[in-house]
């Protein structure tokens, strides 16, 4: 796993035509390489070979269920965001095989999976997909109930991680202290630099791994107008993003509020379909089916990604104990923002807006949150 990003390696200047080598140094390295694509008018993520195959020139515009992508007027590799994908999918699998039994003479014989990732580079990451898999670490990784599958899958990963120069209709990376600049836990971080004369990514090793990735790249010694033209680039993304969460006392404020009227009004509206769950890089929630084939001979656990937006997510003997949809949104939102603070010592959400581009409703975290807090009753101790 990638230790803490530090300062100590000097950073660089790769000029864009000197780009495709950062590629063949990581091909060189062993590692298959997961980066955005565009693929069914979205960026996703997938296997790429090349820099070519980035969304060179492609830009998103992304609102309250809305997302299209757009041509851009330069040819910047990393002109988009966030798409429908977070790199969770590698590390915590839609769907994974964990025990298998077949049938023996003497009974039945019993396997662990020995499912894992060959070593991957994730090629930009975003600051706040950046922290998702900071707090993915502390929820799987950070106690005596680790999951082995993650942490396999997760000692694989080599991380380059791409700072945000402009921010996307949904971002609100900035209030959730989550971007939209890397602060720690990767290997490197990119900002790139693009105007009518120059095309430059501005380099910073945050491991020893990392560091001997970008000995193999061209570069030169980063001057200081563009240590400060990186900084200025990073501070006006976090100036301009519209949406935001207030986080002061925002626990204390949902528990207070759990019979607030506007439960019932975004009720009305949600589907309870669970895209928000599945978009989210953060979401864990998961349950466990086992199959049977035709002979009796084989059966297998398998676990697959499940959401507390449906109605057997939280069946116990009797039925759901929350069977309105107004429960169960309100349990997704203030488990999110407020529960995970007890749980896991931070807020579950990011600020990437992947709920909100995502929800076929148009349903805004920042703008439900915020309407909460504005009708809200006096917080008492807890």
């Amino acid at each position: 796993m990638n230790n803490s990003a530090t300062n100590n390696f000097p950073p660089r200047l790769i000029r864009a035509d000197d780009f495709e080598h950062l590629l063949k140094a990581l091909g060189a390295g062993g590692y298959k390489i997961q980066a955005p694509v565009i693929r069914d008018q979205a960026i996703v993520i997938d296997e790429i070979r090349s820099a070519g195959e980035l969304p060179v020139g492609w830009r998103e515009e992304q609102d309250r269920g809305y997302y299209r992508i757009k041509k851009r007027a330069d040819n910047s590799y990393f002109g988009y965001l966030v798409g429908a994908h977070s790199w969770k999918k590698f590390l915590f699998p839609p769907s994974v095989p964990v025990l298998e039994a077949k049938r023996t003479g003497n009974g039945f014989q019993f396997s662990a999976t020995n499912d894992t990732l060959p070593p991957t580079a994730f090629l930009g990451m975003r600051p706040c997909d950046l922290k998702a898999l900071e707090i993915l670490d502390r929820v799987l990784l950070g106690s005596e109930y680790l999951d082995p599958i993650y942490q396999k899958r997760r000692q694989q990963i080599f991380i380059v991680a791409v700072n945000c120069t402009e921010p996307g209709g949904n971002c609100f990376c900035a209030s959730m202290d989550s971007g939209p600049k890397a602060a720690t836990g990767y290997d490197i971080v990119l900002t790139e630099l693009i105007d009518a004369s120059r095309h430059n990514f501005l380099a910073q090793a945050g491991t020893e791994k990392g560091n001997q990735i970008l000995q193999q790249v061209p570069s030169e010694k980063a001057s200081l107008d563009i240590l400060k033209m990186s900084e200025e680039a990073v501070q006006a993304a976090a100036r301009k993003m519209s949406r935001r969460i207030d986080t002061a006392g925002i626990k204390e404020m949902l528990y207070a509020n759990a019979e607030h009227p506007r439960w019932e009004e975004v009720a009305k509206r949600c589907l309870s379909c669970a895209n928000c769950t599945l978009v989210c890089p953060t979401c864990f929630c998961a349950s466990i089916d086992d199959y049977t084939d035709l002979t009796g001979e084989t059966a297998t656990r398998v676990r697959r990604w499940d959401s507390c937006f449906t109605l057997d997510h939280s069946y116990i003997h009797g039925g759901s104990i929350r069977p309105s949809v107004k429960s169960r949104y309100r349990q997704w939102l203030t488990h999110k923002l407020a529960a995970w603070h007890d749980q896991f010592g931070s807020s579950g959400c990011v600020g990437c807006g992947r709920c909100i581009s995502w929800c076929p409703s148009g349903i805004d975290i920042t703008e439900e949150a915020a309407a909460i807090r504005s009708g809200a009753i006096k917080a008492k101790a807890i």
